[in-house]
């Protein structure tokens, strides 16, 4: 009986090429392509949306659109409508004439009058009719109009995001420091049911005793946002990363067995 030949002693190491090319390396290989496509894709959705392909004109928030055509009550203001000049008409609420404090008008610290404006049956929006440069002015003329009654008027103004809700100081909870119509809702009267922009629009001219507010024109804006372009790139190294990853890894497996090899022939 003829008896197996034994292998033949490998006398060279393994090159790297034949580690990489082994049925495990190419398995993470493929791994390593999967994950790089993903953030090939995720690199190419933040680059679409990195250039507005379809920017609003020049001084298009200066022409005066109907407040329903640009946005409804609820919704929340898209970003290229900021500052956009609007017109709309309604009842004032007699008793919601609300002062807020820590308002700046060119620079200069004061108070605005704030009402609230039913547009439409059981539906409102927060106005800032005009500012003051001492409280007492300011509840003044909140008294003033007041004292008019739910009268009809008409408005053109700036529409602006809500500024968020601040907790009131402890010794006045009613107290208010930012345009916030969340927080004026709370104290305003007739709210059951009650349908409320969340923009608020500041008055283009200020009733009697009352300043115009400073609202000038929005800036406009680059088509281009870098941010989003700055994670397209990180989405891009990542990709790259990934390739890395694996050569590193085969790499190192090669390394390890040529030391191997070494000790066992030393």
């Amino acid at each position: 009986m003829t008896e197996p030949v034994p292998a033949p002693a490998q006398e060279f190491p393994p090159t790297l090429r034949e580690v990489m090319l082994r049925g495990r390396w190419i398995g993470l290989l493929l791994l390593c392509l999967v994950v790089a496509g993903v953030f090939a894709w995720l690199g190419q959705w933040q680059l679409a949306r990195a250039i507005d392909t379809d920017p609003p004109p020049p001084g298009a928030t200066e022409q005066v659109r109907p407040l329903t055509d640009v946005v409804e009550p609820g919704q929340y203001l898209p970003e290229p409508l900021g500052g956009q000049k609007v017109t709309t008409s309604g009842e004032w609420v007699a008793e919601d004439f609300i002062v807020i404090s820590s308002r700046f008008n060119a620079g200069v610290e004061g108070y605005w009058v704030t009402g609230q404006l039913r547009v439409a049956d059981r539906t409102s929006i927060a106005v800032a009719l005009g500012w003051a440069p001492t409280r007492e002015q300011a509840e003044a003329a909140a008294d003033a109009l007041a004292g008019q009654g739910a009268a009809e008027v008409e408005l053109t103004g700036r529409l602006i995001d809500d500024e968020g809700v601040e907790l009131p100081p402890a010794d006045d909870v009613f107290a208010l420091t930012r345009m916030s119509p969340a927080a004026l809702l709370s104290q305003w009267h007739d709210v059951e049911q009650l349908d409320v922009y969340r923009p608020y629009l500041a008055s283009l001219t200020a009733p009697a005793g009352l300043v115009d507010i400073d609202s000038p024109a929005p800036e406009e804006k680059s088509p281009v946002n870098w941010l989003n372009i700055f994670y397209a790139a990180e989405w891009a190294i990542f990709a790259g990363f990934a390739f890395y990853l694996w050569y590193r890894l085969a790499k190192d497996a090669w390394e390890r067995e040529v030391e191997e090899f070494e000790d066992a022939h030393a």
